[in-house]
């Protein structure tokens, strides 16, 4: 209780506070190895409901008073296509919104668990939310939306409009939107020097889903970048699930999907969700091209998305 009271008062004095939780890893994230174990257990799993149980009940506890909005995001019900949503997601996720709702009536705070597409999951694009959404019953949608991550949209080939777009027609509430950016690699000049520099991605903890679009606009979908460095020609345009830096239009040789976060942002408007800058890879990022201090590169990239902001306020 004296540690929990005494960040709160730490946190005040630096006008900080709880918003948001990060719900989708379950298991260790900063493992030496994660991979796949980050998508486990899903929400076929009992276990999925009640950690995210367990984090509202947390989460309702660390945010002011004052916020009456609290978001959780969470695994786009798992890795891979071949869920079968009615051997146990749909039941879990309907039984987690009303969980949310007696909640919402005990302490009167909506918590919200937002589903976050990611490549090579069971959600990977919008349409595929949409028709998640299409299968829950109508009142979970208070307590379920999506978490709208700008990388993982852009490795897709997803226009940022069309993803906020397909969602607001439908219907499905954005929870929240995590600013990040992602590799791009167009392979039609200086093939060898840009796959050498990609080269340097490569590592061990985290799964690195890298898209290829050829020439014909076809896409392709390998599930990590070594898999794809060592069994694809270099040619057409590449984007890797590689969370960089946000305020890097380039990485060396390797350009970067920065240009998406405005496109989402003038696809959001005026209506503009709580936003959290996603960079969770500074301690995996090639040294040679960043060699920020984490603390340092935090704060940049901060001061880079209010600039973002507040030249579009001004326009």
């Amino acid at each position: 209780m004296y540690a929990r009271f005494g960040c709160a008062i730490i946190w005040m004095r630096l006008g900080l506070f709880v918003f948001t939780m990060n719900g989708f890893p379950q298991r260790n994230f900063h493992a030496d190895v994660v991979k796949h174990d980050v998508y486990r257990p899903d929400w076929s799993d009992d276990s999925r409901l009640e950690y995210s149980r367990s984090l509202a009940r947390i989460v309702v506890d660390l945010a002011p008073d004052s916020l009456k909005s609290i978001s959780i995001s969470t695994v786009p019900v798992g890795w891979g296509k071949s869920i079968d949503l009615d051997a146990g997601p749909i039941e879990r996720l309907t039984t987690m919104a009303a969980w949310l709702q007696a909640l919402e009536d005990e302490t009167g705070r909506c918590v919200h668990v937002d589903l976050e597409p990611e490549p090579g999951c069971y959600l990977d694009r919008a349409e595929d939310v949409v028709a998640l959404f299409d299968r829950l019953p109508e009142s979970c949608r208070r307590h379920l939306r999506v978490c709208h991550d700008i990388c993982h949209s852009a490795v897709m080939f997803e226009s940022q409009r069309h993803a906020v777009d397909t969602y607001r027609s439908n219907g499905i509430a954005i929870g929240k939107i995590q600013v990040s950016s992602c590799p791009e690699i167009d392979f039609s000049s200086h093939s060898k020097e840009k796959t050498e520099a990609l080269t340097r991605f490569i590592e061990a903890r985290y799964l690195h889903q890298t898209v290829h679009r050829d020439d014909q606009g076809e896409h392709e979908l390998l599930e990590d970048l070594d898999l794809a460095l060592n069994s694809r020609e270099k040619t057409g345009v590449w984007r890797v699930h590689f969370h960089v830096p946000i305020f890097a239009d380039r990485l060396g040789a390797i350009s970067t999907t920065q240009s998406a976060i405005g496109e989402c942002l003038d696809a959001l408007g005026d209506d503009i969700p709580p936003l959290e800058v996603e960079t969770y890879a500074w301690d995996v990022l090639p040294k040679s091209l960043v060699s920020l201090e984490l603390s340092e590169g935090i704060a940049r990239e901060i001061e880079w998305l209010q600039t973002l902001i507040q030249t579009r306020e001004r326009v």
